[in-house]
């Protein structure tokens, strides 16, 4: 049997020259095998080893090379849940191709629970990184010489930021077909077209030949069950897509009911320092000029509200309300068109309770208390 990493992508993508998916440093990956790898990225201050840990796993007959990453920032860990289940606890039986599984990148970051390398660099901002450069650039480099150049495709797994959270969206670059299919196939409700930030890990990559999206999904430091359960179901989807795996009829899981490709988006912020009543939760759907949060004084002098300038889906918002001037709050996707807007609108309202998105929603919104906007009358002399 031919190492299915030896053989170039189809005619319709750049020609590139893939590495061996089998030989690892010493180890010897053969088909229908699966071993735990440990690549070594530098040395930390203390002189110890900072190392990568993966898992290569290589189905019995040729095919697609899928690496499925998490925690390029290193306290976005409901990707690394994700991908430890399917380590621990495989749902399917991998017939076709290699998967390439990496819980944690960001080793250091994880280890201090921060986004940073000890360096106060953002990996995921310093690809394709160099040989020879600072300790986050040689992971980097690691990273596109071990992972990318071994690939045929690549889902990147993150959260929001710390005290924020994130209703699970794609993000990926529409243009590029084997991103679309990648992007459509995982089936999340909202599929935000960008090709990513300049040294971003999903830019370098697609940028060296290997389509890449990402998944934006809860938030840091937790590994929230809903969440968990959505990756993984739009991980199967995908591998179905790429013909990896058998879809069963207990593989079969449902999809999201509708899925909106939007354009743009737009982060609302503060416009006072205060504290934040808020009306909306992640994944609710809202129009122009409603209004979505309330900014307060501490003893409850209202200082702004914050309405909605477009009608779109709230994709992000912020778990704390103690807010600053400038502070974001909320981030909302944008529909291209009012038509595209009232049919997600609808979809959302007739879904089923226990529908797998409704299940998401209900569990982010545990994060923060929503109260119903009340358009109250403020005594003149209340200062506070």
């Amino acid at each position: 049997m031919s190492d299915p990493s030896t053989t170039n992508l189809p005619s319709s993508k750049p020609i590139r020259k893939k590495r061996q998916i089998s030989k690892w440093a010493k180890v010897i990956v053969n088909p229908g095998e699966r071993k735990r790898i440990s690549l070594k990225a530098g040395e930390s201050f203390t002189g110890v080893g900072v190392r990568l840990p993966l898992m290569v796993w290589r189905g019995l007959e040729d095919g697609p090379v899928l690496s499925i990453t998490a925690a390029v920032h290193g306290d976005e860990i409901n990707g690394t849940g994700a991908i430890r289940k399917i380590i621990q606890e495989p749902h399917f039986e991998l017939k076709r191709g290699t998967l390439i599984l990496a819980p944690v990148m960001n080793t250091m970051g994880f280890e201090r629970h921060s986004r940073y390398t000890p360096d106060r660099r953002d990996l995921n901002r310093t690809f394709p990184g160099s040989k020879t450069g600072s300790l986050t650039a040689r992971l980097a480099n690691l990273i596109m010489k071990e992972i990318v150049k071994r690939s045929d495709y690549i889902v990147d797994l993150h959260t929001a930021a710390v005290r924020r959270t994130n209703f699970p969206n794609v993000r990926a670059d529409m243009s590029n077909p084997d991103c679309e299919r990648l992007a459509k196939a995982f089936g999340a409700e909202v599929i935000v077209n960008s090709p990513g930030p300049d040294g971003s890990f999903r830019r370098e990559a697609g940028k060296a030949g290997c389509p890449t999206i990402i998944l934006e999904a809860g938030e840091a430091l937790k590994v929230e069950s809903a969440v968990q359960d959505m990756t993984l179901r739009g991980l199967t989807h995908i591998m179905a897509e790429l013909n990896m795996i058998d879809l069963t009829d207990d593989l079969r899981p449902e999809t999201s009911p509708h899925q909106t490709i939007v354009q743009s988006s737009s982060w609302l912020r503060a416009g006072f320092g205060g504290f934040l009543n808020f009306h909306v939760a992640p994944g609710d759907t809202v129009q122009k000029g409603q209004p979505l949060a309330t900014n307060t004084g501490l003893l409850g002098k209202e200082l702004e509200t914050i309405t909605c300038p477009l009608d779109g889906i709230v994709i992000g918002m912020t778990t704390m309300p103690a807010v600053s001037p400038g502070d974001p709050i909320l981030h909302i996707a944008l529909p291209d068109t009012p038509t595209q807007f009232r049919t997600l609108e609808k979809s959302i309202d007739t879904m089923e309770d226990d529908n797998l998105e409704n299940q998401v929603r209900d569990d982010l919104a545990t994060s923060i208390t929503v109260e119903e906007y009340t358009d109250s009358d403020q005594d003149p002399d209340y200062d506070y």
